[in-house]
């Protein structure tokens, strides 16, 4: 805290402020240092209400040690000063007493007797002040639920009492009364007395988070897997982190152990790891630490216990190291909890759970599935084998020759070659045979450079790439093979030309580094670099290339063609276009005259590219059917599932997407005849997904979202990964699978790389922005506001983007009106006009500034109406804007939308002959509907708010009751009778009421 309050206004903000706060170590502390403060005023008030909010604070922050003696500070002043404690606060320690005796419970080293003592003192002021005695209880089975004796008598004797104000809420009772279910066996009974809370009907801070970690498990048993994934989705979300739910986390932990989902399990902990040093109270560590091993010995039996795993503070842990530490501490907890109550109860409760075995081979938890074998450090995603690997048991000249044969016809099992080849060349003790066929080291250390350089330009490492290649030419010019060097200097000029201009931004400026397709800025220099690259190749192949085989001429080329088509692709220039398709007439010409079959495809598949980016679809896709017609009839068959993704997107452009569904379909099991990574299969399924959505498949196109991203994972192609996961988590949301896109954005942020801003700062911002608007879906306000602001400081330095900060920005403004935090959110607003003047958002910014004004004037009524009308006059600016420059909206139309709003904010100001006239100002500005309008809603519903003002609040029937039925003879008459409803019950409301 900077400086103590000095006043008792300020004490009570400052102690609004840590209100605010989330528990834990931060809001505690600030706690303890309100109550110094506190007590050096003279009123007992003050003390009083910072004694309440430290004991807050030390209940939900897990150091139950501390909670007493705050209360019995608290519970000195109730006694000696009782007129200071006005009905709430008198409330407010009542209550408090159960949070003692919880906090006693959970102590070892607090005997059995003094337990008992304080239950006793509690029974005994409750019946002095004359107050019911359910609550004590329930204090008093908690008691007997924890050291296991007399659950029954106890249960029945508070269960079947009448609840009273100071009975714990009905949500906390309920999942009580459940867990007393669950402890005889009886899950079914358990999960019906649940059901309120699970359901959402019944909830409190702690619930349903706390019902939902304990019903997992039974949820299972029952059948019920697809509940029991949701429910841990949202549960999970609503404790972890927790140090007063970190049993409840440990509950997680053991349900991933138990469903295949070890993996995500050692994620969780991980993200939990404050947990260990962060909860006090022995028998939430308890909890807690059961749950983690249950974890750690499933991930051990199953052979992974050398992984690592987030543990204790001060070293870094194995999952077998942390087992065992964890294994200890939690039986000396368990033993010394019985020790304490004189029973067996937590060490028998704790064996349960350990020796419960999985009940489920696998359950697909979240759309970002992971195996252990994803987990190690550095260590590569083994990709699932989809055929069979070639043999490369062979001797080391067979092996050679048979790299350089399949190399040279470009067939894709000359990848696993070399990889062996690498192998055994850096294997300690590697001796090169002295064999002529084979040539010398420095040519075979050339071809593995080759391999490697050409797998870093896929990547788009083209700086790597380059490098390399001029290394390879270097060693073919020593091995004596000069048309290897020549090719590889090819590779090396066109890989060169490929690297991204450098544009990257002053650090600290907020701005990203961006490649060539970030902006029109950066095409004069590509095209540039690849004229020169091309003209490079040109001279190379005329003056420096001697000796080329067939096939390397072929690939040179192929390399001059390619250098072309992607200058093409940079300038969008047509003039560029016969170029390219000259180049490709020489490649075509010379392969087909030597029979270079691989090459051959490669200038078909040139040329429909061609003629897709030209903007000749139909001339794009008679090439792509020859050339599926030569495929298929000569080959190569690994060129199919290209030739067919290629067709595809062209159909895709056609607006054909059934054609394209069926072209991916085939190229996706074709491609399984092939190794990995010799067919782009992230692509395809990145169209495919992309064919399903404008098939009306959202689902289905959600599943390729995620193959294509884990695919792209796996050839180590982190950035697009993420961009395919970051499209997966926008469509769930859409889908309404709030808690799937959470947890998916949840598991992306947490890796080091993304955590760190590594792969781009902008898509990580996309990332964090999707997981704030998944958190406002989910009604999860508070860690939705929090993040929307994060991001607006951040975006406001984005001078790049002006647009995007207006967007978030403007969203923040709507958070914090539903907030009520009106002067805030003006601020908000206000930042976003700005940066919409240098980067217009119409539409998203003017649906922002409606909603605050609606917010405004909804929950502020007549005094809100001048700040909601500076909101719709802001939007008309911004409607003007659009008109002026333009601008049709994808939604409503801005005019038509700006003036319907100012009716509904004058209706909640009571306003209403205004509100009337500005709803026939929209009725005016969207005109009567026709046979396919779709605005037929929109007018309808102005209809009705119209006629709801005249008839209701201004009392004039008449004319409301000739609105509506002249409204709805025109729909029917349309065929919009579904828009007639709403129009028809309130007229015949209306004329009830006359």
């Amino acid at each position: 805290m900077p400086t103590a309050p000095q006043t008792t206004d300020e004490l009570y903000e400052a102690l609004q402020a840590n209100q605010r706060r989330p528990y834990g170590r931060t809001r505690t502390v600030t706690a303890e240092e309100l109550v110094d403060a506190a007590e050096r005023f003279e009123e007992t008030l003050p003390l009083v209400r910072a004694l309440l909010e430290l004991q807050e604070a030390y209940t939900y922050g897990s150091e139950p040690r501390k909670s007493p003696v705050a209360f019995a500070r608290l519970l000195t002043l109730f006694d000696e000063q009782p007129d200071v404690f006005d009905e709430n606060l008198r409330h407010l320690v009542f209550w408090r007493f159960k949070w003692v005796a919880a906090a006693l419970r959970a102590l070892p080293e607090i005997p059995l007797t003094s337990l008992r003592q304080w239950l006793t003192e509690m029974r005994e002021r409750y019946e002095k002040a004359g107050l019911g005695l359910q609550p004590y209880y329930g204090q008093t089975y908690r008691l007997a639920a924890h050291v296991g004796e007399d659950e029954a008598l106890a249960f029945e004797l508070w269960a079947g009492r009448t609840r009273t104000r100071l009975s714990d809420c009905e949500a906390c009772e309920i999942g009580e009364r459940a867990l007393y279910h669950l402890a005889a066996g009886d899950d079914e009974r358990a999960l019906g007395t649940w059901e309120p809370v699970l359901a959402g009907k019944e909830s409190c801070q702690e619930e349903p988070a706390r019902s939902i970690a304990h019903a997992l498990l039974p949820l299972l048993r029952a059948g019920h897997t697809d509940r029991a994934r949701e429910l841990h989705l949202a549960g999970y979300r609503g404790c972890r982190r927790n140090p007063s739910m970190s049993g409840e986390v440990g509950r997680h932990l053991e349900f991933c152990a138990l469903t295949g989902n070890e993996a995500r399990g050692l994620e969780l902990l991980a993200e939990n790891r404050n947990l260990f040093d962060e909860v006090d109270s022995p028998l939430e560590l308890l909890d807690f630490l059961t749950g983690v091993e249950v974890l750690l010995r499933r991930v051990e039996q199953l052979g992974h216990g050398e992984l690592p795993a987030a543990g204790f503070p001060g070293r870094t842990w194995t999952v077998s190291g942390l087992r065992a530490e964890v294994h200890g501490r939690a039986d000396d907890l368990a033993a010394r909890f019985d020790a304490r109550n004189g029973t067996t109860a937590h060490t028998e409760r704790r064996s349960t759970r350990l020796d419960r075995a999985p009940l489920l081979e696998a359950l697909e938890l979240t759309l970002r599935t992971r195996h252990l074998d994803e987990v190690a450090p550095g260590a590569p995603v083994v990709a699932p084998a989809a055929r069979t690997a070639p043999d490369l048991s062979e001797p080391l000249p067979e092996l050679i020759a048979r790299a350089r044969a399949l190399d040279e016809r470009g067939h894709p099992d000359a990848r696993a070659c070399w990889t062996e080849l690498r192998t055994r060349v850096t294997a300690r003790g590697y001796t090169h045979p002295d064999d002529p066929a084979v040539g010398p080291l420095a040519r075979l250390r050339a071809d593995l450079l080759a391999d490697e350089a050409s797998r870093l330009g896929e990547r788009d490492d083209f700086t790597g790439a380059a490098a390399l290649y001029e290394e390879a030419a270097g060693l073919y010019d020593d091995a004596g093979t000069p048309a290897h060097a020549a090719l590889a200097r090819a590779h090396a000029l066109l890989a060169t030309a490929e690297i991204p201009p450098q544009t990257s931004a002053p650090a600290g400026s907020g701005t990203t580094p961006r490649g060539p397709a970030d902006g029109a800025d950066d095409t004069p220099a590509e095209v540039a670099a690849l004229t020169a690259a091309h003209a490079a190749m040109v001279r190379l192949h005329a003056e420096e290339s001697p000796g080329l085989a067939p096939y390397q001429e072929a690939r040179l080329l192929r390399l001059r063609a390619t250098a072309l088509g992607l200058r093409l692709q940079a300038s969008g220039s047509d003039g560029h276009v016969a170029a390219v398709l000259d180049e490709i007439g020489l490649l075509h010409d010379f392969a087909t005259r030597h029979d270079v079959t691989g090459q051959i495809a490669g200038a078909l598949i040139l040329r429909a590219s061609t003629f897709a980016l030209s903007g000749d679809l139909p001339a794009a896709v008679a090439e792509t059917d020859a050339l599926l017609d030569r495929l298929n009839a000569h080959g190569p068959a690994w060129h199919l599932p290209r030739a067919l993704g290629l067709r595809a997107r062209l159909r895709l452009g056609a607006q054909d997407p059934e054609g394209a569904h069926a072209d991916l379909g085939e190229a996706l099991r074709l491609a399984a005849d092939w190794p990995a990574d010799a067919v782009d299969t992230a692509r395809l399924h990145g169209d495919l997904a992309e064919a399903c959505l404008r098939l009306g498949r959202p689902d289905e196109a959600l599943r390729h979202l995620t193959r294509s991203a884990e695919l792209n994972l796996r050839r180590g192609d982190r950035f697009d990964a993420y961009c395919a996961y970051s499209n997966a988590a926008t469509l769930s949301l859409d889908l309404g699978r709030v808690e799937d896109c959470i947890a998916l954005l949840d598991s992306l942020l947490a890796e080091p790389d993304v955590a760190a801003g590594e792969p781009n700062d902008r898509l990580v911002a996309q990332l964090r922005l999707t997981r704030a608007r998944a958190l406002r879906a989910g009604e999860d306000l508070k860690a939705a506001t929090a993040e929307f602001l994060a991001l607006a400081a951040e975006s406001a330095g984005w001078d790049d983007d002006p647009g995007s900060h207006a967007v978030i920005a403007g969203e923040t403004a709507v958070l914090l009106a539903e907030a009520d935090e009106f002067d805030r959110a003006r601020e908000a607003a206000d930042q976003a006009l700005a940066a919409h003047a240098r980067d217009p958002r119409h539409e998203a910014l003017s649906n922002c500034l409606r909603e605050l004004a609606r917010l405004q004037a909804r929950q502020q009524g007549a005094d809100g109406l001048a700040g909601a009308l500076a909101f719709l006059a802001d939007a008309g600016r911004v409607a003007d804007g659009a008109r002026t420059a333009g601008y049709e909206a994808h939604g409503r139309s801005l005019d038509s939308a700006l003036a319907y709003e100012y009716g509904r904010v004058h209706a909640y100001a009571d306003a209403y002959e205004e509100a009337l006239a500005a709803l026939e100002k929209a009725l005016a500005l969207l005109g009567e509907p026709g046979p396919e309008s779709d605005r037929a809603g929109e007018w309808a519903e102005c209809v009705r708010f119209a006629a709801a003002m005249e008839g209701i609040y201004l009392e004039r029937p008449a004319p409301a009751l000739a609105r509506l039925d002249a409204a709805v003879s025109r729909l029917t008459a349309l065929g919009h009778t579904g828009e007639t409803e709403p129009l028809t019950s309130l007229a015949d409301r209306l004329r009830d009421e006359e």
